[in-house]
């Protein structure tokens, strides 16, 4: 997403004095995290001047941070409507402006995790994907659209393949090939260009950056479940043995991004970035929000800690997530989650500076 200083100095150009001085509060009010005054400013700047693609984008933006994905009320509900509402009308306006389209996606793939009926949530990914596919048309070098894409095939897919095993009276731990019957040429004819779609998607992302661990993550997995549908015993198990292959590539791919050093940072007088502690740090949230429990991991059993790297920025935001470890059907809840929280700004001779620190989500079965 464009930094706030590019869409400040866009605004700058197009818009009057009085509508400059109204972002200008907005963005100010943004970025100490005060989102319903940043709201209003940004709705002032909006009315000032319609056709202005800069101040829709704040505003559209200031009421998607204040959209907690999951949560279960009206006020929620209002707000992930009004912030489609916005994107709609940027793209009414510029057609192909990527912050709108990727917002667009990451939206309604955020309302299709906390939704429970399985014909609205397939349909919302349907509308994810819509936007998604339409990103990298406009942009074939976004590897987290590509990746995207892999994820809601495996999101659409898995559900049915979960069901099919369970008709079959077959345990997930049960070794495959599904024995030949109607489900399984059902299922086979309804998903099977999924997951080929979702693994080449995934491939792309992968040619973009060799080393993007949670592409390969999803990529086993669609490969490993795709060996499902293999009519013979040999075709299953080179299936297997591939998705294994990119099991090893993702550890690795883990372990260096893990020892690899933070780039070096010029040593001003007072510095910008400090590292502390992950329980440290805990102290100092002030607002959590909890992931939605993925429902596939549930039905599959799984639990476990997801750990992210990440830097909080000098208003207390969460800036940036590298994943550590972690569960793929785990990780997008937790992330989802994560990038909502918000701490307590940290000072350093009296200047708030930015933290690098280790955040861990927790998903237990047993609470």
């Amino acid at each position: 997403m464009r930094s706030l200083a590019v869409f400040l100095a866009m605004a700058f150009a197009a818009l009057g004095q009085d509508a400059r001085e109204v972002l200008n509060e907005g963005v100010q009010a943004y970025k100490s995290a005060r989102y319903a005054e940043a709201t209003a400013a940004f709705e002032k700047a909006v009315g000032l001047n319609p056709a202005d693609v800069t101040a829709r984008l704040y505003l559209a933006t200031a009421l998607m941070s204040q959209y907690v994905p999951g949560a279960q009320s009206a006020e929620n509900s209002e707000f992930a409507r009004r912030t489609e509402a916005e994107f709609q009308e940027v793209l009414r306006l510029d057609p192909n402006d990527k912050t709108a389209l990727a917002s667009l996606a990451s939206l309604n793939y955020q309302e299709a995790q906390g939704m429970t009926d399985p014909a609205r949530k397939s349909a919302k990914l349907d509308e994810s994907k819509s936007w998604y596919l339409r990103v990298v048309a406009n942009d074939p070098r976004d590897k987290e659209a590509y990746y995207s894409l892999g994820v809601i095939d495996w999101a659409k897919w898995y559900p049915a393949w979960m069901q099919a095993r369970a008709t079959l009276s077959m345990k997930p731990a049960d070794p495959g090939p599904l024995p030949p019957s109607a489900v399984k040429a059902e299922l086979k004819n309804q998903y099977l260009a999924t997951i080929e779609h979702g693994i080449s998607s995934l491939e792309q992302a992968l040619e973009i950056d060799p080393q993007y661990d949670d592409a390969m993550a999803y990529k086993n997995l669609l490969i490993r479940e795709r060996a499902d549908l293999r009519d013979t015993p040999e075709e299953y198990r080179r299936d297997v043995d591939q998705a294994d292959q990119w099991v090893q590539k993702a550890l690795l791919a883990k372990q260096l991004k893990a020892q690899a050093p933070p780039p070096p940072v010029p040593p001003p007088a007072t510095p910008r970035r400090i590292r502390v502690g992950g329980n440290v740090q805990q102290a100092n949230l002030i607002r959590k929000v909890d992931p939605v429990y993925p429902p596939a991991a549930k039905e599959a059993g799984i639990q476990g800690p997801v750990r992210f790297t990440t830097i909080i920025d000098e208003a207390g935001h969460v800036k940036t997530l590298t994943l550590v470890s972690g569960h793929p059907l785990l990780v997008d809840a937790a992330r989802d989650a994560v990038q909502f929280w918000e701490y307590k700004p940290t000072l350093l001779n009296g200047q708030p500076v930015e933290v690098l620190t280790v955040i861990e989500v927790n998903f237990s079965l047993h609470p």
